[in-house]
Formats: structure tokens, sequence, C-alpha cells
């Protein structure tokens, strides 16, 4: 009705109680006292009183302002603003390699930092969702659980360092401690963005074997390997603590995190500098924003007021009226 959709349609039911009203209305002044007269000429061209004129133009604005309330009460609301709005629901664990050899320099400052920036960014763009960060080299731990609170998030990010747990490359046992992490969530999509440099070498999980488990609880990872084609200057200090830089092979078991993603409806990608890693966490946020279904709804607007105030209007002049007008008039 006139564009608005009502909460409480069932309410305007009410509306019928205006017949009997009415039909009451017209049998009171049918059944006014009357007085028999021989004639009615003499009356015949009295003209029409103003007011009893204004008599049923105050019983015109009762029912309006009746029904004006009945309106009120059905909660009468407007639908015409349209928005598009992502369904909220994603939790993101980024499992980051803190090996020795992501120390090398093929990115800058090198490998780590590089990565650290740019998950920085990343992080940054998705202030709706959980996000959680797993640190790996010859152990894992967690860093950071899954929280909204990002400050403290991207806080502990930059607390992170090489060296902060025994050397090595324990990818199995770090992409099983970010599933541990995201198992238990009840978010529309789970996900683990899992970036490397080397090969599995430590510690009592397969990676395939994680993978396997990954796909089991519903978590999509997307893995990440970082480095330049063929070699790459990594830091070494001599006998005097002097740091110079030596040509290192590039060695990352693609093959491997090509099946990760496999197994788990992910993607591979291979970041070999700095834009090519932001471009694979940009890539990673599209595609993870196309996954989830996009909502087109109408933000509901309440309506009753116009017709609360109308009805008011309509009652404070009728009593106005009655009361200056028709003080004699029943």
């Amino acid at each position: 009705m006139w564009g608005y959709e009502f909460a409480h349609p069932k309410l305007l039911l009410l509306l019928l109680i205006l017949i009997p009203a009415i039909a009451w209305y017209i049998f009171k002044i049918r059944t006014i006292s009357t007085v028999k007269v021989s004639t009615t000429r003499s009356v015949e061209k009295i003209p029409v009183s103003y007011k009893q004129v204004l008599r049923h133009v105050l019983f015109g604005f009762r029912l309006l302002a009746v029904a004006l309330l009945v309106f009120v009460l059905a909660r009468p609301q407007s639908s015409n603003r349209w928005e598009n709005v992502s369904t909220q629901g994603i939790d993101i664990v980024i499992t980051l390699d803190i090996s020795g050899s992501m120390l090398a320099r093929d990115l800058k400052p090198d490998r780590l930092e590089a990565s650290k920036d740019v998950a920085v960014e990343f992080i940054s763009g998705r202030r709706n969702d959980r996000i959680g960060l797993v640190v790996f080299s010859g152990e894992s731990f967690t860093q950071c659980p899954l929280t909204t609170d990002h400050a403290v998030l991207i806080n502990l990010f930059k607390e992170i360092k090489s060296g902060m747990v025994e050397d090595g490359t324990a990818l199995g046992v770090g992409l099983a401690n970010a599933v541990t992490r995201l198992k238990d969530s009840e978010a529309i999509s789970k996900v683990i963005i899992l970036l490397t440099d080397g090969v599995n070498n430590r510690g009592a999980i397969d990676p395939i074997t994680a993978a396997e488990l990954a796909k089991a609880f519903g978590i999509r990872v997307y893995t990440i390997g970082v480095g330049t084609m063929g070699t790459a200057p990594y830091p070494q200090q001599d006998f005097f603590g002097r740091t110079h830089y030596v040509q290192m092979p590039v060695e990352i078991d693609e093959e491997t995190l090509q099946q990760i993603s496999d197994i788990t409806d992910g993607e591979y990608f291979r970041a070999t500098d700095n834009n090519k890693l932001r471009e694979i966490y940009a890539e990673i946020d599209q595609l993870e924003k196309s996954k989830i279904n996009v909502k087109e709804f109408s933000r509901k607007e309440e309506e009753f007021l116009p017709f609360a105030l109308a009805a008011i209007v309509l009652l404070v002049i009728e009593f106005l009226i009655r009361r200056i007008f028709l003080r004699s008039i029943p």
C-alpha cells in the first residue's frame, strides 16, 4: 500500500471496525428525535447550518484518525533502500615459514620481511574477518589465535623473527597446527594461507596428511612458494662476525604445495618478487570474496511516524472545533 510494507499486516483487519462505526453513525442521525408537523414548507428554504456540516466533517476526521492509528500499529516500512552486503563469516589463519632461508634477499629487504609487510596489508583490507597467525620452522607455534582485533595481530606480526624456534622446515606440522586452530570454527569459510620457501624436512606430520586433515574439516588452503628462480643471495657470517652474501639455490617443493592446494580446493602461487607476492595476496582476497554469497536485500525503514502525527493532528483539530464552534451540539 503506497509503496509500504507492513511488519504486522494482519492488524490492518482492525480497519473493519470502521464499517459498523459508519453504520451506527448513519443510524444515529436518522433516529434523532422528530416533531410531527402538517407541512415542511416553512423550513424547506432554511439554509444548512455550518455547524451541521462540521458535525459530519468531524466524524470523518475521527474515522480517518482511527484508520491512521491502525496503520501505526501495523508498522509501515519502506523498502526502497537496496544494498549489496557480503555475508560475514570468514576465518583465516596465515601460516608463515620463519626458517633461516627466509632471510634470503631475492625479495626486499628479505623474504620474511616482505611476507610480513604484504600480509599486514592483506589483514588491513579484511576488517570483518577473524584472522590468526601460525609460524613454523623446525617446530610450529601459534603466534596469535583467531581474532578481529587486527591491531594486536599486526603488532604480533611485527615481532616475528627468524630464529625464534629451532631451524628447519616442518611444513606438515605448521599446516596441522593451523588446521587445529580452524577445525572448530563455525565460519562460513575457513581458509589457511601457507607461505614457505623450502622443502619439508622436519616434524612427524607429513604435509599431505595435514592437507587431508584440512579437507576433512572443510578448510581451504592457499599455498605460496616464496623465492626467485635459480639462486638467491643468502646472508652468512664469517669467522670475524661480518655478514656477507652467498648465492644459494632456491629449493621450493612446488609439487607438494600444489598437491596441498588441490586436495583442499585451494590454489598454489609462486612469488618471485615483492610485487608478485602482493598480487598473490590481492588475488586470494578476491577469490575469498567471490566464494562468499553476496545478498541483495532492502534495508527497511520505519515509516509510522507520519501516520501517528497525522492522527494526532486530526484528533487535536476535532477537539478544538468541538470545544470552540460546536459546544452546543452533542
